[in-house]
């Protein structure tokens, strides 16, 4: 009997170290790369999600050379992939700023004034999940 049950530990802490390489129905392998793990925002606060009837939006930002966005606010979660270039995001509240390139994850402050500029040669690309109660928007421009 302990055999047995050392066996099936053993099976399951295999599995269980392998769970980041995972098969296709015709088995070739598939590599999950993970990219980040966050419990806190770009300026230190919790992630905290919309109570009710939430909403995933997915979109894609392509931001020219020297461009900078408008200060703005997020209301609810908003993730960001870095897909090509360089932002630098600057926390007009606070003055501090962040930059971010190629392959970064960024996890935007929520209800903080902010802006981004593209720092670098090229443009930036990126990938951008909000998640927001239903039907709302989560960018919010200050005036």
């Amino acid at each position: 009997m302990r055999k047995i049950l050392v066996s099936v530990l053993l099976t399951g802490a295999v599995l269980y170290a392998n769970c980041a390489l995972a098969l296709d129905s015709s088995g070739t392998p598939v590599v999950v790369t993970p990219l980040a793990s966050r419990t806190t925002t770009a300026s230190g606060q919790p992630i905290t999600l919309p109570q009710k009837n939430v909403q995933v939006l997915v979109s894609t930002y392509d931001i020219a050379p020297g461009a900078t966005l408008p200060v703005h606010r997020h209301p609810f979660p908003r993730y960001a992939y870095v897909e090509a270039g360089t932002l630098k995001v600057t926390n007009v509240e606070t003055g501090n700023s962040n930059t971010y390139k190629t392959g970064d994850f960024i996890v935007e402050m929520i209800g903080q004034w902010h802006q981004a500029t593209n720092i670098g040669d090229g443009p930036v690309k990126l990938l951008v999940i909000d998640q927001v109660e239903e039907g709302a928007k989560n960018t919010e421009l200050r005036q």
